[in-house]
């Protein structure tokens, strides 16, 4: 044990082997922070996706409830006429 003890000394003693250490350290922090921005840039990437298309149901669900006020009012075969030209798009 107390060369155990004796050896992790020295090597703590030892500027280059501290400098090599504390380079590895660092090393391995910037691969993980680096990691975690990665997923966060990710994260944002698929959170804009998402309000894209959330975007897109709104608009079309405000355009489909117009088109059903207007067509409301129409005639049937008025109404056909419309609802025909809502189902080719």
């Amino acid at each position: 044990m107390s060369a155990l003890l004796a050896i992790l000394s020295a090597l703590a003693g030892n500027k280059t082997i501290m400098a090599i250490f504390a380079a590895l350290v660092g090393g391995i922090g910037l691969y993980v922070a680096s990691g975690v921005n990665r997923a966060k840039k990710d994260a944002a990437r698929q959170a804009a996706g998402k309000l894209a298309a959330a975007e897109d149901r709104l608009e079309m669900d405000r355009e489909a409830t117009d088109a059903e006020r207007a067509a409301r009012d129409l005639p049937d075969e008025a109404a056909r006429r419309e609802a025909m030209r809502w189902a080719r798009r």
